[in-house]
C-alpha cells in the first residue's frame, strides 16, 4: 500500500492515483449531463467535462509547482495525513487550503463549461451544473482520498 504520507501529487503518477482521477472525471461527466439533459450520456456534456478538468488539472498543477517551489499538487489538492494535522489549528489551515483549492476549481471549471455550452444552456443552468457536480465530486474524492489517511 503506498505510504499515506505523500502529496496527491506522487499518488496521482502511480496506477491508482490515474484510475482515482478518472473515476472523479467519469463522476463529473455523469452529473453533467444527467443534470443537464437528464440522460446518463451526452456526448458534448462528456468533453466539456473531460476538457474543463484537464484545464483545471494543469493549471492546478503549474499552479502548486510554483507555490510550492516544485512540489506537484500539493496546494491545489492538498492531501496530508494525522502526522501532518493533529491539531485544530492545522484542521483550520487544511480546511482554508481546501475551499481556496475548491473556489479556483469551480472558476475554471464553470467558465470552460460556460463558453462549451453557452449556445445550448442558460448561463445560470450552466454554472449551478458545475457547482453541483463538483460538490458532488469533491465529496465522493475527499471521502476516498481522507477516510485512510486519518
Amino acid at each position: 500500500m503506498i505510504l499515506l504520507n505523500v502529496s496527491f501529487g506522487i499518488y496521482a503518477l502511480l496506477p491508482q492515483g490515474w484510475i482515482f482521477m478518472i473515476v472523479i472525471i467519469l463522476i463529473e461527466c455523469l452529473g453533467l449531463s444527467y443534470i443537464l439533459n437528464k440522460r446518463w450520456f451526452d456526448k458534448k456534456a462528456y468533453k466539456t467535462a473531460i476538457l474543463s478538468n484537464l484545464i483545471s488539472g494543469i493549471i492546478g498543477f503549474i499552479g502548486s509547482m510554483i507555490l510550492n517551489g516544485g512540489w506537484w499538487l500539493v496546494v491545489w489538492f492538498p492531501w496530508v495525513s494525522n502526522n501532518e494535522v493533529n491539531g485544530t489549528e492545522e484542521f483550520k489551515w487544511l480546511a482554508v487550503f481546501y475551499g481556496i483549492a475548491f473556489a479556483l476549481t469551480l472558476l475554471i471549471e464553470g467558465l470552460v463549461n460556460y463558453l462549451m455550452l453557452k449556445k445550448d444552456y442558460h448561463k445560470s443552468k450552466v454554472i449551478r451544473t458545475t457547482l453541483i457536480v463538483n460538490i458532488i465530486s469533491y465529496t465522493i474524492g475527499s471521502l476516498a482520498m481522507y477516510s485512510y489517511s486519518f
